[in-house]
C-alpha cells in the first residue's frame, strides 16, 4: 500500500490508528471562511471555503488545534518530525498548542509566493506569504533532517528558512481543485528534507491530498484522512493519473525544476519498478 485515504473525522480516526509515521504534514483550517472577498485566474471570488473553515471563536479553535496536534503527536515515531501550515489566523494558536504539548519547534518556514493574488482594497499590504511549523515530537529526540540534499538543492549553500516558490499552477488542477490545495513543489520539499525512501507519510486533513502524490512521486508511503468523499474522490483521481508512466515523470520534473540536484540523484528506485496498488478504504 502506497497511497491509502479514509473518510471520517480526523480527531476520531487517529484515534483509532495503531500506526507511527515518520512525517506528518497538516493543513488545517486557516478559520478564514469570514464573508471576505479574493481574486482567482482574475475573478473576484468569495473566500468561503466551507463550515469546517469557519472560526468558533478563539477558544474553541484553540481547543480543536490542541486536540489533533496531542493525537498527531502519539502518531509520530520518535525521530519523526510533524509540518503545520497557516496564516496568522491560525499559526499563533497552533504553535502555542505545539509549546505546551511539548514538541520542539524546529523553524518556522515563511513560504513567499511569487504569484499570490492581487489587493483588491489597496488599504494594506498584499498577502504574499503562508507559514509552516516544522517540529519533533519531544525536545531531547533526534530528528531526520536531510541536511546534505537541503544544501545541494540549494546551489551548495545552507537552505534558509524562506522559500519562494509558486502559488499551485494550471496543470496541478487536471482533476479538479480544492479550495485549499497546496503545489506539489512544496510539499515535495518537504518530504525531501525529512523523509527517506519508503518512509510513512500522514496528513490527517488530506483535501486533494497533494502531500500523498508528492510522496508517492518520491517513493513514500501515504495515508490521507478527510471528512470529505468529494475531496476523497479528487484524490483518488489524482493517484490514478500518475499511474500513467510518462505523466508520473511530467510531475517529477516540474517539481525538481526548483532544485539545482538532477533527479536521478535525488531518487533511488529505478523506474522500472512498478508503484504498488491503490487501496481506498473509504466508507
Amino acid at each position: 500500500m502506497d497511497f491509502t485515504l479514509a473518510q471520517g473525522d480526523s480527531l476520531e480516526l487517529l484515534s483509532n490508528i495503531n500506526f507511527k509515521f515518520d512525517m506528518i504534514f497538516a493543513d488545517p483550517p486557516y478559520f478564514l471562511s469570514n464573508g471576505g472577498i479574493s481574486v482567482q485566474s482574475g475573478k473576484q471570488v468569495s473566500v468561503n471555503k466551507g463550515d469546517w473553515d469557519k472560526s468558533q471563536g478563539f477558544e474553541k479553535d484553540n481547543d480543536f488545534n490542541k486536540q489533533w496536534l496531542a493525537l498527531c503527536r502519539e502518531k509520530l515515531t520518535d525521530n519523526g518530525t510533524i509540518w503545520v501550515s497557516g496564516t496568522f489566523h491560525n499559526i499563533f494558536s497552533v504553535a502555542q498548542s505545539m509549546t505546551e504539548l511539548g514538541y520542539k519547534i524546529l523553524n518556522c518556514i515563511t513560504w513567499q509566493k511569487n504569484n499570490p493574488p492581487p489587493n483588491l482594497s489597496c488599504r494594506f499590504f498584499t498577502h504574499s506569504t503562508e507559514f509552516i511549523l516544522w517540529a519533533r515530537k519531544s525536545q531531547k529526540a533526534k530528528h531526520y533532517f536531510n541536511y546534505e540534499l537541503m544544501k545541494e538543492i540549494n546551489g551548495g549553500t545552507q537552505m534558509r528558512d524562506v522559500w519562494t516558490l509558486p502559488a499551485i499552477a494550471k496543470w496541478e488542477k487536471s482533476c479538479g481543485k480544492h479550495p485549499t490545495q497546496k503545489p506539489l513543489p512544496l510539499l515535495a520539499r518537504i518530504i525531501l528534507a525529512s523523509t527517506k525512501e519508503n518512509d510513512w507519510v500522514l496528513d490527517p486533513f488530506t483535501g486533494s491530498s497533494t502531500t500523498g502524490i508528492a510522496a508517492n512521486l518520491l517513493n513514500r508511503h501515504f495515508l490521507g484522512l478527510d471528512q470529505s468523499e468529494d475531496f476523497l474522490e479528487l484524490s483518488k483521481n489524482r493517484r490514478e493519473e500518475i499511474n500513467d508512466i510518462k505523466t508520473r515523470f511530467e510531475y517529477r520534473e516540474r517539481i525538481i525544476k526548483y532544485s539545482d540536484k538532477p533527479l536521478t540523484e535525488i531518487l533511488e528506485v529505478h523506474e522500472e519498478i512498478p508503484y504498488f496498488g491503490i487501496d481506498l478504504p473509504v466508507e
